[in-house]
């Protein structure tokens, strides 16, 4: 035993546990081979691989398998792998078999401190000659015509010899040398090994009927194994003689038409003198047997046994002639026939037969039995002829019948028959099963089912019934047909909605297209009958008066209703639907169902400023300077067109500059003045930033820029409009407050303004004309007074390109103050002079001093004479049009 390696090169071998991979990377693998001979002792050492590896073997080093490896066949030591034979040895051909060359092929893992090594081992298992060739059987019969040619080859079992290569088989011969035969083996293509008994010369069987020979079978070891066996050849007759038929060309058998299968007729065994196959003889029916006594009768082709393969019927057929063949099995083989004949003999063995024609049509019920009656009539003679075999034909019949069918109405015609005669053949029928049918006698044989009761399709939508035919033979036989009727559904139920009223809520704002709910209506009635369809009853929604299919669309298949347009809760909060349900009958039947949508409300409104008006998203309030603390300013009103808390508003005026000088009620509205504007010049003005929001989650918001502007004088302040001219108003007008504390005094203070107001202008307007009159010396008429009467002196006025003399009724008309109706010539579309013109006008001349002041502004406040243009200068040829500021101050309305 010298074992022989060869180093190869690194392999990739499948991971068997993940911690394998860095051995993997880091150990080379390398391929050992060993070679042993089966048979060897247990323990035989094959190899060491710690030497074979050159390897240093320390007290940790260690081999081990890669994964688990039959001990009983090969061992490792741990300490330096070495290879030993297992306790169960080795045994080449229970490993490999046939194979030529048996390899065992394992993995080894050496583990040495931090080295790993991966080792491939391959041990091959060399052969011995252990075993003998040997004989499938100690016996081996071979037949040989004796019309065999010379040369002809007969096949022989070949021996087996488990050992391979030169121990294997090598030789097949016959012991005794001068035999008319000799044994030549072969190795086909495939490499199995075959072998031929070949004729040397002719036989004679009259001369010898057999030999004994014996066959010896030879391996190539050292020393050769061998086995023997005894080959008999039989030397076989030519065939010289043909089957004869002991009942000769024609037998005749009874048979009772019950019996059953497998009985046997008859026997025909028919004999054959020569031996062999020349007297095997075959049996077959002839050409001329027909197809149906071929599947009645079973002809066995061995021992000519024949016997019931079928069940015969004395009623279909009561005669069968068969022809049977006897063929022996030599070449050129001889045949003999016989003429067999089966009569059949009647017994009482057919039960009654039930035949069931449905004769009513849906929709087409009989009116009246006499009517049924006939129509049974009428098809008796046809089931009477077409009676035979109706049993298999009318297994799981079914009959149709309306639910509104009256009473008596034909439902079916039973025909009843039995093939037997006498009483075996008569026949007595019953219905079973529910009361609404009963059977009624028509004629021999014949019954009409027909209806005892109305019926209801929702109720019993199918009857099961019961049909038993028995005939008067002992004992009785008894036929048990199921039988089926079937309700036809009639359109006579309305679909139900499963609520009459639907609520279905949804929030506004909704997509179009959004599914918002499912009616469901279920209709009793089947078919087209309980098909039920949707539609919307047409409606008008709302004062716009349009039609509820331009809101809401349904599935007219599933009853899902989608909204069509988004719905908005402030014009339209609930919407009232009438679905309505219709099945596919004729006539067809409807119910309807209200849906009612609500609509529901989404902050999706911002709060809108609506008193004071905003312009340009700002508001002037004028403030007098010498209100106190806690002074109503003015009175802020908004709206939301949302609901509930969405609509709840709350004010808070924000960013003030220069100080902070006001506040607002968060939930009134109302400003109030909370600093000290006395030391404010007038003029000044506070600007703060007003925001409204909702109660909406998340809120919404809505700002504009208040800008506070401080007047002179005392008094209630009022809030004024800035930017836009149909909403401005002159410092010193006051917007009334929705508030209660505050209108109370609102009518008295607005007269005392504008009459003040108007009598100083007025006053001032005199006074200008007439001194400018008396520089010019050009009397104009007397000057004005602060009178306080209802009838005021003449005044003076520009008109044109010169003063006029009007009466102080009419100066009224073209005073710079509004009643506080938006009358004022200074709030036209068509003027010039704006609140801002106003404003600023008012501020140049208080800084530049005001010439036209009196002690009557301390207490009523500077008026349009304070700030009239001044005649101190004369003039020796007037211009064209007055001076500048008069002419802007008046130019708004010409008379």
């Amino acid at each position: 035993m010298s074992p022989s390696k060869r180093w190869g090169s690194p392999c990739l071998f499948p991971l068997q546990l993940f911690s394998l991979c860095w051995v993997l990377s880091v150990a080379q693998s390398k391929t050992v081979r060993y070679s042993t001979f089966e048979e060897d002792a247990p323990g035989t050492v094959i190899g060491t691989l710690a030497e074979d590896l050159h390897m240093k073997v320390s007290g940790d080093t260690s081999f081990r398998l890669m994964k688990q490896f039959n001990s009983s066949l090969l061992r490792v030591r741990e300490g330096d792998g070495q290879l030993t034979v297992g306790d169960a040895g080795l045994d080449r051909e229970r490993l490999c078999g046939p194979s030529p060359q048996c390899v065992l092929a394992f993995d080894v893992v050496s583990f040495s401190q931090e080295q790993f090594r991966l080792v491939h081992v391959e041990v091959e298992v060399r052969d011995v000659n252990d075993h003998a060739p040997r004989f499938p059987r100690a016996q081996i019969p071979v037949e040989v015509s004796e019309s065999a040619p010379v040369g002809t080859r007969i096949p022989l079992e070949v021996p087996v010899d488990e050992d391979v290569g030169a121990n294997g088989l090598q030789s097949v011969r016959l012991a005794e040398p001068h035999s008319p035969f000799r044994v030549e083996l072969q190795t086909r293509a495939d490499g199995a090994q075959c072998a031929d008994l070949v004729l040397l010369q002719e036989l004679d069987r009259e001369s010898q009927a057999s030999y004994s020979l014996e066959l010896v079978a030879q391996d190539g070891g050292r020393p050769p194994r061998s086995a023997t066996a005894a080959l008999s050849v039989r030397v076989l007759d030519a065939n010289d003689h043909s089957p004869a038929f002991p009942q000769g060309a024609v037998a005749e058998v009874e048979l009772a038409e019950d019996a059953p299968v497998g009985s046997l007729l008859l026997d025909l065994d028919a004999a054959d003198p020569d031996e062999g196959p020349n007297g095997d003889v075959v049996f077959t029916f002839g050409a001329r047997t027909p197809p149906e006594a071929r599947h009645l009768f079973r002809l066995d082709p061995r021992s000519g046994r024949l016997t019931l393969a079928g069940q015969v019927d004395y009623e279909r057929q009561d005669t069968y002639e068969l022809d049977v063949r006897a063929q022996d099995r030599g070449p050129g083989p001889r045949t003999a026939t016989c003429k067999v004949i089966v009569r059949i003999r009647d017994v009482n063995d057919n039960a009654p037969e039930i035949s069931i024609t449905p004769l009513a049509a849906p929709g087409a019920p009989a009116t009246s039995p006499f009517a049924a009656a006939a129509a049974a009539a009428a098809l008796g003679g046809a089931d009477a002829a077409s009676s035979t075999g109706s049993g298999t034909q009318e297994a799981g019949i079914t009959s149709l019948v309306p639910e509104g069918a009256a009473r008596e109405s034909l439902v079916a015609l039973v025909s009843t028959s039995d093939r037997d005669s006498g009483a075996n053949g008569q026949v007595r029928c019953a219905l079973y099963g529910h009361e609404h049918f009963r059977l009624q006698p028509a004629y021999a044989g014949s019954y009409l089912v027909v209806t005892a009761a109305s019926l209801d399709r929702e109720r019993i939508a199918e009857y099961n019934l019961t049909l038993v035919a028995e005939d008067r033979g002992t004992p009785p036989l008894r036929t048990v047909r199921p039988y089926t009727v079937r309700v036809g559904d009639e359109n006579d139920n309305a679909p139900i909605f499963t609520k009459p009223v639907y609520e279905v809520s949804v929030r506004e704002n909704n997509p179009p297209g959004a599914y918002l709910a499912t009616v469901a209506a279920r209709d009793p009635d089947v078919g087209r009958n309980g098909q039920v369809t949707y539609r919307l009853v047409e409606a008008e929604v709302g004062r716009s008066g349009e039609a509820v299919s331009t809101y809401v669309s349904v599935d007219p298949a599933t009853g899902a209703i989608y909204a069509l347009r988004s719905f908005d809760y402030e014009t339209l909060r609930q919407l009232d639907v009438r679905v309505q349900a219709s099945d596919g009958g004729s006539p067809q039947l409807s119910s309807n169902a209200l849906v009612q949508v609500r609509v529901l409300d989404q902050n999706d409104h911002s709060p809108i400023l609506v008193h004071p008006a905003p312009a340009n998203g700002s508001l002037e309030v004028a403030v007098p300077g010498l209100s106190t603390k806690d002074t109503a300013v003015a009175r802020i009103q908004a709206r939301d067109a949302d609901e509930g808390a969405n609509g709840e508003l709350a004010f808070d005026l924000l960013q003030q500059e220069p100080r902070e000088a006001f506040s607002i009620g968060r939930h009134t509205g109302e400003i109030m003045l909370t600093g000290d504007l006395s030391q404010e010049p007038p003029g000044r003005v506070f600007k703060a930033l007003l925001v409204i929001s909702d109660g909406g989650r998340p809120p919404l918001t809505t700002t504009a820029t208040v800008s506070f502007v401080v007047t002179a004088g005392g008094g209630s302040a009022v809030p004024a409009s800035s930017g836009s001219p149909e909403h401005s108003r002159p410092p010193g007008s006051r917007l009334a407050p929705s508030g209660p504390s505050l209108q109370w005094d609102t009518p008295l203070i607005v007269i005392i303004v504008l009459a003040g107001s108007c009598t100083l202008l007025l006053a001032a307007i005199i006074a200008i004309a007439t001194t400018c009159n008396r520089r010019k010396k050009e009397p104009y008429g007397a000057s004005p007074g602060f009178g306080k009467e209802p009838a005021a002196p003449p005044v003076a006025v520009w008109k044109g390109h010169s003063f006029n003399t009007i009466s102080g009724r009419e100066a009224e008309k073209f005073s710079g103050k509004d009643s506080g109706k938006g009358d004022s010539d200074f709030n036209d579309s068509d003027s010039d002079i704006s609140g801002d013109a106003l404003k600023k006008d008012l501020i140049n001349h208080m800084q530049s001093g005001l010439w036209a002041c009196t002690a009557e502004c301390k207490i009523l406040g500077h008026s349009d004479r304070c700030w009239s243009p001044s005649c101190a200068g004369p003039n020796v040829h007037p211009p064209p049009h007055p001076p500048a500021q008069m002419s802007t101050f008046w130019q708004s309305r010409r008379f």
